[in-house]
């Protein structure tokens, strides 16, 4: 039994290493990085990360979430059937090719699964059947339980990475003047070990599968699932704004799950769930955004000191542990609160500098380095601009 067991994890491993979603968002993530590219060039005439780091952030952030539901649909022994697995690709390569990633929730993309699932199944068309394998055998308690642990998996990953590097730009304020925003264009890819019906697996547990269907033999396979998340901050700083939402999202899956699993035992909880998800999700992405565009400019300038707006990687005001949201007061103890101050400022110490800093928590602190040959107007700092123009410069 142990034998077939690891058999059928090693086809599993393999069968996700040819799932064309793994290869069609990496053009995505590529894409969503050129983007922002041409965006931050805009703003500052620099890039603030190379083009792949959104190709990095994808592939990376997203895996011990994806094994940990794995382990939840093991032990339940979901079952999915392989022509839902389908839907959902299509689904989710579809979501994505409009470039708004707030769609690539798993309320939607498995909300929209789902409901495309019922229809399919009671069409009873060969072709259909042919296309969508074992549509029939589709256990919609499970597939709504699937989703919300994903949508409180979007939570948690919200709020674990989603502030991290967010993408820094200017817009235009209604009275002509430049504002700091901050764009988080996230997504994770989750590898999700689920059962297919079919296949060489047997139980010999009499309580397991917890969610059972028509057929008794399993086959095991291993799909890449992305998640996505968009949210742009102008009224705060990033790292708040977002935790508020992805603390919302959590509770938002915890209800879902649970609706869905009462569903198990009345049927049309299932739908019931799946539309509190989907309309749910929406909610939290319009409230979010009417309460950012009706607070104040966060990002913008100030009667006093020079608000730092982003960080160049690598870069000096890296290494001084400036942060985005401190104000920079004085520069070698020449006061600031324009860019060309801030300048003139470090001229006058080409060798060195120390900055006088607020931190997040409104307290003073010195920050102090060697300037080496190049460095004195390079130092990777963003601001925005005093000039009444869109554009600014790395400073």
């Amino acid at each position: 039994m142990l034998e077939n067991w690891m058999l059928e994890l090693l086809g599993a491993i393999g069968r996700f290493f040819i799932h064309p979603l793994l290869f069609f968002f990496i053009l995505v993530s590529l894409a969503f990085g050129y983007f922002r590219l041409k965006r931050e060039r805009k703003s500052f005439h620099t890039r603030v990360q190379d083009i792949f780091e959104e190709l990095r952030f994808t592939y990376t952030k997203g895996i011990l979430a994806g094994l940990a539901i794995s382990l939840v649909t093991v032990v339940l022994g979901l079952s999915v059937p392989f022509g839902v697995l389908v839907i959902l690709a299509i689904v989710t390569a579809l979501l994505s090719l409009t470039f708004q990633l707030r769609w690539l929730s798993a309320a939607f993309t498995l909300g929209v699964t789902l409901f495309a699932s019922v229809i399919l199944s009671k069409l009873g068309n060969e072709s259909v059947a042919n296309f969508f394998i074992d549509i029939e055998k589709v256990n919609f308690a499970g597939i709504a339980i699937l989703l919300g642990l994903l949508v409180i998996a979007e939570g948690i990953l919200t709020f674990k990475s989603a502030h991290i590097r967010t993408s820094p730009f200017l817009i235009k304020s209604t009275r002509g003047l430049p504002i700091g925003t901050h764009l988080a264009n996230r997504t994770w890819m989750l590898p999700l070990f689920l059962f297919v019906p079919g296949g060489s697996l047997v139980s010999d547990w009499t309580w397991w599968p917890v969610l059972t269907v028509n057929d008794q033999s399993f086959m095991l396979i291993c799909v890449p699932f992305f998640l996505g998340f968009h949210q742009r901050v102008q009224g705060s700083l990033p790292l708040e704004s977002i935790k508020v939402t992805a603390t919302r999202v959590i509770w938002l899956g915890v209800v879902t799950t649970i609706v869905a699993v009462a569903s198990i035992w009345f049927t049309p909880l299932v739908f019931v769930a799946v539309l509190s998800a989907m309309l749910g999700r929406e909610f939290l992405t319009i409230k979010q955004r009417m309460n950012d565009d009706s607070a104040a400019f966060y990002f913008s300038k100030r009667d006093k000191g020079l608000m730092v707006l982003g960080i160049l990687p690598n870069s000096p005001a890296e290494k001084l542990n400036l942060q985005v949201g401190e104000m920079i007061m004085k520069v070698n103890g020449f006061t600031v609160k324009t860019v060309s101050e801030f300048y003139q400022g470090l001229q006058k110490n080409r060798a060195f500098c120390k900055l006088e800093v607020i931190d997040l928590n409104g307290e003073i602190r010195f920050e102090q380095r060697a300037l080496y040959e190049g460095e004195h107007h390079e130092l990777g700092i963003l601001f925005v601009q005093d000039e009444k123009k869109w554009e600014t410069e790395a400073v």
